[in-house]
């Protein structure tokens, strides 16, 4: 845990200064002096392996909006946000959004969800995103467009926003404390994963149908397809065995290749994990959350929860089962990957390094420096692993006015093969093309990780970025989530 003051970010006013920051934490990540522009960027240079051909090196996180209307389809405010998508000038959309296959595994009433009267919906967001990146870019050569498709499993919260109805693949005491959910409480039975599975299959297809380029099959954040990562302790054909928890995506998978052959499969995935963290209770008080700290192990019992931890010391990464995984991924002709980490719900520091935490959160940590190092270093040990498959990487909104330097400088090394945004494209969707134009960057629109992005829906609210962004500061929710920020 940090013992000293994080120094803000928004202070370092030079390229030299934030190296020496970062010298000072001990961290590696790379970062270039200049930004080349043009042709000349490697972050414009287009890349072709795996049957695909991007036309340049960012990528665009899915970024859900918790704004659908409650029928799943697209709101107003949904199809903006698709808007500046096509606006970034990015030739990745990874996912787009997180699209429920079924109303039970929605994670709040208005995520957006494949079924056949959402179909016009999803297919105006899209053409939306193309028509805005034609006006930005000039060409829609080499944009690749996917739809993140996704059951919230453990976080499935369908019909209200307060009301959780968690479909869970086995008792995980840390997580079922929290959740409340007693030793009776019901696990998904086979028929009902293979239910679900049938539902991936039929939102493929409508996903092809629609002109998408590819679905991915979301395995990140605690979400169901992450959960079976670390089924150990469930019985049965989808846990224990590395085959059996792989076995859901591997029927995902099969069913698609052959109801919709067209489409490309990509897997975003959590690559590593830790024990759930929460707010030191000391240093907590009813004006400030306490740093986080990781859950007391009962009994120093090892940690075979999670994915990419360390079962004996579980706020260390182990990659060993998440390279086997992308071996899978490989071997199923898989090579499209998008690496993230942890759970927002209870490791928001690893998901999203910031020095602002969301409303159910807690104080980082750690100098969010080191989560972004983290995250870095995570995928570039990977890919050297796996060099046939397309890497893309998150983590990179809390490096602020060092983005794009630390973007080129990622890509220019090999770390990594396209830079995803998440958070940033909210405030600043253009940062990367400007940037790379030779344009000034706007440094009131970057994004400082105030985390209202997250405390807005966390309390039943749109996302957004609620400080930078004056549709979301002047609308009717603004004065809502500043209240909840003062309790």
């Amino acid at each position: 845990m940090t013992t000293k003051p994080i120094l803000r970010l928004a202070s370092v006013k030079d390229v030299p200064r934030f190296k020496e920051h970062l010298a000072s934490l001990n961290v590696m990540v790379p970062c270039d002096d200049e930004i080349a522009v043009g042709s000349e960027s490697p972050i414009r240079r287009p890349l072709a392996r795996g049957g695909l051909e991007i036309g340049n090196r960012i990528a665009i996180q899915p970024m859900e909006g918790w704004d659908g209307l409650t029928d799943g389809s697209p709101s107003a405010n949904t199809i903006r946000r698709w808007k500046h998508f096509g606006a970034s000038g990015a030739k990745l959309i990874w996912g787009g959004e997180a699209v429920a296959v079924e109303h039970d595994g929605r994670a709040n009433p208005n995520q957006l969800m494949a079924a056949p009267h959402t179909e016009a919906g999803l297919a105006l967001i899209r053409k939306t995103l193309i028509d805005e990146h034609l006006a930005t870019t000039g060409s829609d050569k080499g944009l690749v467009i996917g739809l993140q498709l996704t059951h919230s499993g453990r976080y499935s919260k369908p019909n209200d926003h307060h009301r959780p109805e968690p479909k869970i693949l086995y008792r995980h005491p840390y997580l079922d404390q929290r959740l409340k959910l007693g030793p009776d409480y019901p696990l998904l039975a086979d028929g009902e994963i293979r239910r679900i599975i049938e539902n991936f299959h039929r939102a493929a297809v409508m996903a092809e149908r629609l002109g998408f380029d590819f679905v991915d099959i979301k395995h990140c954040h605690g979400y169901l397809g992450h959960e079976f990562l670390s089924a150990r302790s469930r019985e049965g054909r989808y846990g224990g065995s590395f085959e059996n928890r792989t076995r859901f995506l591997r029927e995902v998978v099969e069913g698609i290749r052959s109801v919709a052959p067209r489409l490309k499969i990509g897997v975003r995935f959590s690559a590593f994990d830790m024990i759930p963290f929460r707010p030191d209770p000391a240093l907590s008080t009813s004006e400030k959350l306490g740093p986080g700290i990781p859950e007391a192990r009962r009994n120093g019992d090892l940690y075979s929860y999670g994915f990419g931890v360390n079962p004996s010391n579980p706020t260390e990464l182990d990659l060993e089962e998440p390279a086997k995984f992308l071996g899978l991924l490989e071997e199923l002709g898989i090579y499209l990957v998008n690496l993230t980490a942890g759970s927002p719900y209870y490791t928001p520091h690893l998901i999203r390094p910031a020095l602002f935490p969301p409303s159910d959160g807690y104080q980082p940590p750690e100098d969010p420096l080191v989560g972004v190092a983290r995250h870095l270093n995570a995928v570039r040990t990977l890919k050297a692993k796996f060099p046939n498959l397309i890497f893309t990487g998150s983590g990179y909104t809390y490096l602020q006015n060092f983005l794009p330097n630390v973007a080129q400088a990622a890509l220019r090394e090999g770390w990594v093969d396209l830079v995803g945004l998440g958070r940033m494209v909210l405030s600043y969707p253009e940062l990367l093309w400007h940037a790379t134009e030779g344009q000034p960057i706007e440094r009131k629109r970057i994004c400082r990780t105030f985390s209202d992005c997250t405390t807005a829906p966390r309390n039943g609210m749109p996302s957004g970025c609620y400080p930078l962004d004056d549709f979301y500061k002047e609308s009717e929710f603004a004065g809502r989530v500043a209240a909840v920020k003062k309790h």
